[in-house]
């Protein structure tokens, strides 16, 4: 999966040190850092996405072949939540970070 096909309009620049920016093209960019010489630890990465662009990011992660789930433990794959009256997804990125999708941000108390 490159970075382009699950994240839309994203562009992956040129590598600075061991950096690997992304550019989502909304003013962000993330930098990824690779390290090769241990392992990788899981992370979670939560995305706040507007409600009329969320179907598109689960049409492109089911194009590409990236299962979701409605939950972060894996047990409802292929569907969504409505956490907040908004909708929501989590899926794993190519190092087994868990990454996470939303319309409406967490409900703070």
């Amino acid at each position: 999966m490159t970075a382009g096909s699950a994240l839309g309009h994203a562009r992956v620049g040129a590598r600075f040190g061991p950096f690997l920016p992304v550019d989502l093209g909304n003013g962000v960019t993330l930098d990824y850092y690779e390290k090769r010489d241990e392992p990788i630890q899981s992370q979670h990465y939560a995305f706040l996405v507007p409600d009329e662009r969320f179907d598109a990011v689960i049409a492109r992660l089911e194009a590409v072949g990236v299962t979701y789930y409605a939950d972060p433990r894996r047990k409802e794959p292929g569907r969504i939540n409505r956490l907040f009256g908004g909708r929501g997804a989590y899926f794993d990125d190519p190092d087994g970070h868990n990454m996470e999708i939303m319309t409406r941000p967490y409900a703070r108390p």
